[in-house]
């Protein structure tokens, strides 16, 4: 099986460790490729209404990842993005949509993983971001009246030594919202201050999700207020390796997150 590895652009510049993670993870299931060239995939353009201004860089995804069987990232919101929107800005992309997977995804239904070798001795919460849930599926939203299957607290449960932890309010938006934040603020601020709040209540040392732009939203939430919480990318705990054979400097990593 040959996987591309999709490493959205705020993640390269500032969350390497996730991608390292998600690679991690991804060898288990076949050979990966890590294409040089790839860039942003022009979600922020589109989701700022200048869509058009974003289809060059969905050509330049096209031309490094047209070739493989499977082509994963760690991100719900932008896997969505060229999912929804690749096809119908470039047309071109259509064949290659249904090979384009988030992380979650591939691992709970392509790989249709029921033993993960992982250890992560936490108190952690879900974090249910809207693009995975409401966009892509990945679990049971509160204003639909299904029976989705939460594929990440599956997973999560399959770690050794996890303590899953339930909110009040599993479903509630973080404000993040793209570029919401950045014409927002305020607003944006609150609600992940009250999201942070119902984690913190709930018991949770870690919160986790499969898009680190909402916990990157969070942390900085979490690091001006000195709030009592951590935050950790869902690949980075699916990753997490067994005691016996953690080394060192990986405790240590875990540890200081």
């Amino acid at each position: 099986m040959e996987i591309g590895l999709f490493i959205p652009c705020y993640i390269n510049q500032f969350y390497p460790e996730v991608a390292k993670a998600t690679l991690k993870l991804l060898q288990k299931y076949g050979n990966v490729t890590y294409p040089l060239s790839q860039t942003c995939c022009g979600q922020p353009m589109a989701n700022s209404g200048c869509e058009k201004d974003g289809v060059d860089a969905l050509k330049v995804f096209y031309d490094n990842f047209k070739d493989f069987d499977y082509v994963v990232g760690p991100s719900a919101s932008c896997v969505l993005h060229v999912r929804e929107h690749g096809a119908h800005l470039y047309p071109t992309m259509a064949p290659m949509i249904d090979k384009v997977f988030d992380l979650t995804e591939f691992i709970y239904d392509v790989m249709k993983e029921k033993e993960l070798q992982a250890e992560f001795p936490h108190k952690v919460a879900i974090h249910k971001s809207c693009h995975g849930l409401r966009g892509m599926r990945l679990g049971q939203c509160s204003e639909r009246v299904t029976c989705d299957v939460s594929k990440q607290d599956v997973l999560v449960e399959q770690v050794t030594g996890v303590t899953l932890i339930q909110p009040k309010r599993a479903d509630e938006c973080c404000g993040f919202g793209g570029t919401f934040s950045v014409s927002e603020p305020d607003i944006s601020v609150r609600m992940g201050t009250d999201r942070l709040k119902d984690y913190i209540e709930s018991g949770a040392e870690y919160i986790t999700s499969g898009d680190m732009s909402c916990l990157m939203h969070l942390d900085g939430i979490i690091q001006r207020e000195k709030l009592p919480i951590k935050v950790i990318h869902l690949a980075e705990i699916l990753a997490s390796e067994i005691n016996s054979t953690t080394t060192d400097k990986e405790k240590a990593y875990v540890n200081a997150v």
